[in-house]
């Protein structure tokens, strides 16, 4: 992917339900005690619908519409 843009994490909107961490299938989160922190930025295919609580947001435009919505075609299975 990109490394014009990468996720991170809203901890003011963020639950700490581990959701990010349990459905990421790429290695892009990693528990902290009770927190989810981003430790492999670069791997990240966009799944921010991983989020309940909409908290990973994205820096960087490349891939992404004005609108935040992966612009790559994932199957929503990133």
């Amino acid at each position: 992917m990109s490394v014009n843009w990468y996720p991170i994490i809203n901890y003011e909107n963020c639950t700490e339900c581990g959701s990010c961490f349990n459905k990421c299938t790429h290695g892009v989160y990693k528990k902290e005690k009770n927190r989810t922190i981003v430790v492999q930025p670069v791997n990240c295919r966009g799944c921010q619908e991983l989020c309940p609580s909409e908290a990973i947001e994205y820096a960087g435009d490349n891939g992404w519409d004005n609108k935040n919505k992966c612009s790559y075609d994932c199957g929503g299975n990133c």
